[in-house]
């Protein structure tokens, strides 16, 4: 896996008809994301997130530009990504248990029964929930209902695994927990990962690079290397004086682009 997943973005760009003219909501975008990499993409609220990633993840056709992974164009929700979005209670089947909707990409696929469980069992191991699998989701907590989303995503063995806020409406506990998940299931799988998040301090512990947005019409206004240590947990990397230094730097970053400048600030020295 370690050699697929590559994703490259070309001088992206998405309008969107309104009455009788149009709006810019993003704005010759280019960037590349290597295979088994973890990139961050943050920026002001309204800025386009979701619409860059649903473009990248085969949901919307840019306008203008392309989206190629492992050198393929990106035309409709390719086979090797899997995608994970905010509203985990409305991904997930009421009616069917934990061991059914996360097998359900798989049976759709057509995999066989005996492989199926096996994926499933193996998913469900990585994210911690080994013994749920005869649970339905409205017995779990949020933050397991998010795990069972988690993998579904990662049981159908994606290349790369696409994350939209995933975690914003889960409590502070809840949600670095899962942050540790998804650097625990990045590392342990060789996956591609690009999270999309508003929570600047989420963004450099996660990341290997944080792409900041402008404002809307969207450009990257910078792209960051995150240089902390690959071992990271809670309390000590966020203890950091090179974290505090990235986040602040981000946080002005995102800052200067609400007054709507598209050039990045000075980065700050390791």
């Amino acid at each position: 896996m370690a050699d697929t997943g590559t994703l490259s973005v070309r001088d992206l760009g998405k309008t969107y008809p309104v009455g009788t003219g149009e709006v810019e909501a993003i704005r010759s975008i280019s960037f590349d994301v290597r295979a088994g990499e973890l990139v961050c993409i943050v920026g002001p609220s309204g800025c386009g997130k979701t619409t860059l990633l649903k473009c990248l993840s085969g949901l919307l056709s840019p306008t203008t530009g392309s989206v190629l992974l492992d050198g393929q164009a990106v035309l409709a929700p390719p086979e090797k990504m899997a995608v994970v979005f905010q509203e985990y209670g409305r991904s997930l089947y009421p009616w069917l248990s934990v061991r059914d909707n996360v097998g359900l990409p798989l049976k759709a696929r057509g995999v066989p029964r005996d492989e199926r469980e096996q994926a499933v069992r193996a998913a469900l191991e990585e994210v911690g929930l080994g013994q749920a699998l005869a649970s339905f989701p409205w017995q779990l907590s949020g933050g397991m209902q998010q795990r069972v989303a988690i993998a579904r995503a990662i049981a159908y063995q994606p290349e790369v695994l696409v994350m939209d806020e995933p975690f914003a409406a889960v409590d502070a506990q809840t949600r670095a927990d899962l942050e540790d998940l998804v650097r625990r299931v990045w590392q342990d799988l060789g996956v591609t990962v690009i999270f999309v998040t508003h929570d600047i301090d989420e963004s450099v512990y996660l990341g290997e690079r944080v792409l900041v947005l402008s404002s809307s019409p969207t450009v990257v206004q910078e792209d960051l290397a995150v240089d902390l240590p690959a071992a990271r947990d809670q309390i000590s990397t966020r203890a950091l004086p090179r974290f505090t230094e990235l986040r602040t730097h981000v946080h002005e970053q995102i800052q200067h682009a609400k007054r709507g400048a598209r050039t990045p600030l000075p980065r700050p020295t390791s």
